[in-house]
């Protein structure tokens, strides 16, 4: 399991401005990754907080992350998490999952669905409290116990 501490940000919330009494009114986050205002899901606070891990702690490149993009599993559109990018190619896919869903068999399948288009060496999920990560070297996965330098 890897172990998160996670850097301060100064985060910015707002509320939704409703354009009639039919909406309702959500917290909202922007992205600096997408430069928009998102809603601000259990799930998009543990997106965003990895973010910052990644770029304050590890130093990864936030201009080669990439966030919330579609990929094509055979017929079927799904959209990854986290995808940081080396040398011009997928290197890490990131799975984030809301504070109180486990990471679970399923999320390692869909980790795994996702490496088998993208390729990428490096598989993490995390629910924010939960951190596990896989390298796979030689098509095997070895069990990560921080996240890899990116040089």
């Amino acid at each position: 399991m890897i172990s998160l501490n996670y850097p301060s940000y100064p985060f910015k919330l707002r509320k939704n401005e409703a354009a009639d009494n039919s909406e309702q009114v959500k917290d909202q986050i922007f992205d600096p990754f997408r430069k928009k205002w998102v809603i601000l899901t259990p799930e998009e606070w543990v997106r965003q907080n990895i973010l910052q891990y990644l770029v304050q702690i590890v130093h990864y490149p936030a201009s080669l992350i990439a966030v919330e993009k579609s990929i094509q599993l055979g017929e079927l559109t799904k959209r990854f998490d986290i995808l940081v990018y080396k040398q011009e190619k997928p290197w890490m896919i990131i799975e984030c999952k809301e504070a109180n869903e486990n990471i679970s068999d399923k999320t390692v399948t869909q980790l795994y669905q996702y490496q088998q288009v993208l390729e990428a060496e490096f598989l993490v999920a995390s629910n924010g409290h939960e951190t596990v990560g896989a390298q796979i070297k030689s098509g095997k996965m070895h069990a990560l116990q921080n996240f890899p330098e990116y040089l």
